[in-house]
């Protein structure tokens, strides 16, 4: 699967979970992602997915991630977190992104090819 953020294309690996599934299924998607504290951006899915949160303790840069059922994240700085979300892949090599997403609202397209 791939994400794209104006010229820039992300390799991203799946989760091997009925979410990752089902969010691969909703593809291609383009979605219009806010900043939030400078550290990740989010959009709502057009389509709910069957969450399974956790608390992942450590977030890291590249992590793709639902909070609730319907909310996208793409995390582009790595911390601690409390927060529970369902994990949905990763960026491979997130090396560069956080430069690319940049910490303004974002067009980004998730393709599978």
């Amino acid at each position: 699967m791939w994400m794209t953020v104006g010229n820039q294309r992300f390799a991203i690996r799946l989760a091997d979970t009925a979410a990752g599934r089902a969010f691969a299924a909703q593809l291609p998607l383009t979605l219009d992602m806010r900043d939030l504290n400078r550290n990740e951006k989010y959009a709502e899915l057009p389509q709910a997915l069957r969450a399974t949160a956790e608390p992942p303790g450590t977030i890291r840069s590249g992590d793709l991630m639902l909070f609730g059922t319907d909310t996208l994240v793409v995390f582009y700085l790595s911390f601690r977190s409390s927060y529970a979300y369902t994990r949905l892949g990763r960026v491979e090599g997130p090396g560069g992104l956080a430069q690319a997403l940049g910490t303004q609202g974002v067009r980004v397209m998730f393709s599978r090819d």
